[in-house]
C-alpha cells in the first residue's frame, strides 16, 4: 500500500495539523511515512498545503508532481492542485467558499460539507477533523485506533481532553461524505 496525497486550504483550516495527525497515525501502524508542510509567511489566512506519503515500503522521495488523494479546501488550492490528481485518484473538498467546482471526469470526487458540519456541532476547530474522516472513509488508509494515538502524539498533553471530540467529529466526516463523481 502507498498513498501519496497533498491537503491544501487556508492558514488556520487545521490543514497541516490534519497532515501531522495523519503521519503520526501511520508511524503507530508501523507505516513508512513523510510529512512535508508548506506555507507562506502570512500563515493563518494565507495558503498552506501538506504532501503526505504513507506507505508499507520505503519511501524513495517527499517531493511529489501527482497524487493519489488531492484534499481541498478553498478555491485557490482547486485551481493549483486539480489536475495534478492522478487518473483515478481522489480529490474531497468542502464546497464552502469553492466558486468554480472540479470538472475533471478521470478522478473520483466528493464533497464534504465540514465548514457546516463543524457548526453544527458546535466546535468550528473540528472542520479539519470532519474533513480527515470524509477522507478516511474513502480510503482507510490508517486504523481509528492509530488516528486515536497520532492525537495523542501531536496534540499537547493539556489538550487531550478534547481527542473525544475529534474522534466524533471524525466519525460525522465518514457519515456526512457525499460522492459526486465515482468512477
Amino acid at each position: 500500500m502507498k498513498e501519496e496525497l497533498i491537503i491544501a486550504g487556508f492558514g488556520g483550516q487545521g490543514v497541516l495539523s490534519m497532515g501531522k495527525i495523519l503521519a503520526y497515525s501511520g508511524i503507530m501502524q508501523g507505516q513508512e511515512v513523510t510529512w512535508m508542510p508548506s506555507y507562506g509567511p502570512e500563515m493563518r489566512g494565507g495558503t498552506a498545503n501538506v504532501t503526505v506519503i504513507l506507505s508499507d515500503n520505503k519511501i524513495s522521495s517527499p517531493i511529489l508532481s501527482k497524487y493519489d488523494t488531492a484534499i481541498i479546501l478553498n478555491q485557490q488550492s482547486m485551481d493549483k492542485f486539480e489536475n495534478l490528481v492522478k487518473p483515478g485518484g481522489l480529490l474531497i473538498y468542502d464546497p464552502n467558499g469553492i466558486t468554480r467546482h472540479p470538472e475533471r471526469k478521470d478522478i473520483n470526487i466528493c464533497s464534504i460539507e465540514a465548514a457546516e458540519e463543524s457548526a453544527r456541532m458546535g466546535n468550528l476547530k473540528a472542520f479539519n477533523m470532519i474533513v480527515l474522516g470524509a477522507f478516511l472513509q474513502k480510503k482507510p488508509v490508517v486504523s481509528m485506533e492509530s488516528v486515536v494515538k497520532g492525537l495523542k502524539k501531536s496534540l499537547p498533553e493539556r489538550h487531550h481532553h478534547l481527542i473525544p471530540m475529534n474522534e466524533e467529529a471524525i466519525k460525522v466526516g465518514m457519515d456526512k461524505l457525499v460522492d459526486i463523481n465515482v468512477l
